[in-house]
């Protein structure tokens, strides 16, 4: 009979190695440099977002009035997206990492590093505010992450790889944090998007969740301290409700189906846009911008309605939205789903910025306009909407029913229950739609 290991022998139970990483020194100093590089890299993304809101509202309010119209006119997109695709193509053609990940791949992707900075942030810059139907929600970070990065660099800590990742990472969770409401929805983010288990999940998610806590905190006194605009994702107000009945259930699930369609549908089209840029891409880079600009303006003219509305990436529009839903005709809302889906999907595949910005507003829009359904209330319309086309898009559905329920405010608790199952009906759906016919560019 075979004698037992004896303790020294044996491996170590995951409880001990969890613990025996968290109280290690290097483990550590971590932790520290998390909290060390949180501070700059929200600052960072302060300034950037606030430099691109400027130079947003520049565009589509200072610039229209200085020329003699209260609003954009509706050609306003056409020259606007011109000049984003010119000032694009030579980025993803000639910048290392081609101004950043395509958008139609998610947020998902290695880290990117100091290298992919410049692009990054001239391509975000220099097109979002142009008009562009994409967030900034991948170039911030693009930018946590390349900064996190270059100090691991400037340290020479570069001899500790694991270490690397997790840092660009936190970078990653801390820029992510400043735009989607908090550090609740950047941890939730890594927690689902990692696939990891057990202790590796631990030692991943503290520094994130870390760095997200300090980079919120800062980003969001900077905003009150210098009364920029920082142009977070978040909804002013929403209309009341005391909280889903069964007419609620009854129609937000089929509707959740159809806006997974819907959104579904347009996130298909940047796999072919993907496709069709990859040759002669700088040429088919400018088209496809040009592209973007028609159906903003088609928007603007058959509706009657401001060609802002359905360009960009949607936080204004979303939060006029949910404010007053019953100011906007449902026709309106229609053309608004179908313009700026279109113009979505054109984007995800030939241009660079987030895609969950966007997909948000085109949920929230194709809930609304199905909430004249019998029974079927405005404010579980919104959360069925904003929920469903998270979920379509980020394929996070844990991640999405937290941002619906932060987006809603102090509605979410009547709203939970809807939010959660309409959340699993948008993924269950976008991943039959992926089953049915596997994405991919040609």
């Amino acid at each position: 009979m075979s004698t037992p290991p004896k303790a020294a022998d044996r491996p170590a139970a995951p409880a001990e190695s969890l613990r025996g990483i968290l109280l290690s020194r290097g483990y550590g100093k971590l932790l520290l440099l998390s909290v060390l590089l949180g501070v700059p890299i929200a600052l960072a993304c302060f300034f950037f977002v606030s430099l691109q809101h400027e130079i947003q509202h520049a565009v589509w309010e200072s610039l229209p009035r200085a020329v003699g119209h209260a609003e954009p006119p509706w050609w306003w997109p056409l020259p606007s997206l011109l000049l984003a695709g010119l000032l694009l193509a030579p980025v993803v053609t000639r910048l290392p990492d081609g101004g950043g990940h395509v958008p139609v791949h998610g947020l998902g992707g290695p880290p990117l590093g100091p290298r992919a900075l410049p692009g990054v942030v001239f391509a975000a810059l220099a097109t979002l505010p142009l008009g562009v139907v994409l967030g900034p929600e991948a170039p911030l970070m693009a930018l946590g992450s390349g900064l996190a990065l270059l100090a691991v660099r400037s340290a020479k800590r570069t001899a500790h790889p694991e270490a690397a990742m997790v840092l660009g990472t936190a970078g990653s969770t801390t820029a992510i944090s400043t735009i989607l409401g908090g550090p609740l929805v950047a941890a939730v983010m890594m927690v689902e998007a990692a696939g990891l288990a057990g202790p590796r999940l631990v030692v991943l998610l503290l520094p994130c969740l870390l760095a997200s806590g300090v980079g919120a905190l800062v980003f969001t006194g900077f905003g009150e301290w210098t009364g920029l605009s920082i142009g977070a994702l978040r909804l002013p107000s929403v209309p009341p409700n005391t909280g889903p009945d069964a007419g609620d259930f009854l129609w937000g699930v089929p509707v959740a189906v159809l806006i997974a369609l819907i959104v579904g549908s347009a996130h298909r089209l940047g796999y072919v846009t993907e496709g069709w840029t990859a040759r002669r891409t700088a040429v088919r880079t400018v088209a496809a911008a040009v592209a973007v600009g028609v159906c903003i303006s088609a928007y603007a003219l058959v509706t009657g309605r401001s060609p802002a509305e359905a360009a960009l990436s949607g936080q204004v529009t979303l939060g006029a939205l949910a404010a007053d839903p019953h100011a906007w005709p449902v026709a309106a809302l229609v053309m608004l789903v179908l313009c700026k889906g279109v113009a979505w999907g054109i984007c995800l595949g030939a241009l660079r910025g987030g895609p969950i910005f966007p997909a948000v507003l085109l949920g929230a829009a194709a809930g609304v306009a199905c909430s004249g359904l019998p029974g079927f209330g405005t404010t579980a319309a919104l959360a069925v909407g904003i929920v469903t086309s998270a979920s379509v898009v980020t394929r996070l559905p844990v991640t999405s029913a937290v941002l619906a329920v932060l987006l809603m405010g102090p509605d979410a608790n009547n709203q939970m229950p809807l939010i959660a199952v309409c959340s699993v009906v948008g993924f269950i759906t976008a991943q039959l739609l992926e089953r049915k016919s596997p994405p991919g560019p040609s």
